[in-house]
């Protein structure tokens, strides 16, 4: 396991690539400018032992030397052994709602990235609570099992999108069956079910799943997102607004939120329903929730004793720095005379 200290270090790179454009364009002036003043041949008698491919070596050297260096500025650490933690919080499973008509642009800038927002936002205001992230459609799936992780829980929550999710619908009952494999029944820890969804299009029998899930300790809260007048769902490719969704006689679909549905999930999960259209106040209900929420011990694994490892790239930046200044950009001799291209051949015929 690693860790990268000062990750603000990376964008001295652009430097790097900076110098490799500069010198490309330099090499194609001096080249045009060699061409003005005399023909190939020529350049070569007037300059024998020039290379050209020496100076391509040695910007590439200087790149690497300066890569190196950028490296040790942000001082990667790594992990040298795991320990176990133990820790006090909650466990928390998120169940996002990844089907198209999530898409709709009634809560800016759509209901699924207002969702992402939403989980995000909470996610930062966690502590030591254990999160999980579920995503479904028609089809419910793992999107990340329950860690202490919360920055790999930011980074796939990033990634999740409705072609994730090949087969359509918003199957509640699935992302509840799996929710409940989530929660580790050796530990228990209070256990939160988010369930974030416009609750379109949802199946009749998942008053029954919610009891048993329930019976197990969860309590399950809804979080609503977009706008009961609904909207249109768009169709884009690469950004751009091709059409909007039609149903089979040629109309466009509007999707609209079902509070109903969703107020009848929290009910009988024994949680509430939460209107996700504010973001503040949403988010704010949920940190005073789990501010509140009974505590339990946990044990955790983790990595520890974390060692910098800057010292490393260092050496290597001096070391690519200082075959830099021993190389020339004359030919090497010992090169030449292994005669690789035939040249000694070309120059007896």
């Amino acid at each position: 396991m690693y860790q990268l200290e000062e990750t603000s270090y990376f964008y001295y790179a652009a430097v790097i690539v900076a110098l490799l454009v500069l010198f490309l364009l330099m090499s194609f002036w001096k080249k045009q400018k060699q061409k003005a003043f005399a023909d190939a041949d020529l350049l070569k008698k007037l300059s024998p032992e020039a290379s050209p491919f020496k100076s391509v070596l040695k910007v590439l050297t200087v790149a690497l030397a300066l890569l190196f260096l950028v490296v040790a500025l942000v001082n990667p650490k790594m992990g040298t052994k795991m320990k176990t933690v133990k820790r006090q919080g909650v466990d928390i499973v998120f169940a996002l709602d990844v089907s198209k008509s999530m898409l709709a642009e009634d809560i800016a800038p759509n209901r699924l990235e207002k969702a992402k927002q939403i989980i995000s936002k909470i996610i930062d205001k966690l502590g030591s609570d254990r999160v999980g992230i579920i995503i479904y459609a028609g089809n419910a799936y793992p999107l990340l099992p329950i860690t202490t992780d919360h920055a790999a829980a930011k980074m796939f929550l990033q990634n999740a999108d409705t072609d994730m999710v090949s087969s359509q619908g918003t199957a509640i009952n699935e992302a509840l069956k799996l929710a409940k494999s989530y929660y580790d029944d050796d530990e228990q820890t209070n256990r939160f079910l988010f369930i974030i969804s416009d609750g379109e299009d949802h199946e009749e029998n998942v008053g029954y799943i919610a009891d048993e899930a329930v019976k197990e300790g969860i309590k399950i809260f809804t979080i609503g997102v977009g706008m009961p007048e609904g909207g249109p769902i768009p169709i884009k490719r690469n950004g751009t607004l091709i059409e909007y969704k039609k149903d089979r006689e040629g109309e466009v679909v509007i999707t609209k939120l079902h509070n109903e549905t969703l107020e009848k999930i929290a009910s009988d999960g024994d949680g509430e329903y939460i209107v996700g259209n504010n973001t503040t106040k949403a988010i704010d209900y949920v940190e005073e929730l789990l501010l509140n929420a009974d505590k339990k011990e946990f044990e955790t694994k983790q990595f520890s004793d974390f060692k910098d490892q800057f010292q490393w790239f260092i050496g290597f930046g001096i070391l690519f720095l200082v075959l830099d200044a021993l190389m020339l950009n004359k030919k090497t001799k010992w090169i030449q005379k292994l005669n690789l291209f035939n040249e000694n051949k070309e120059k007896n015929s």
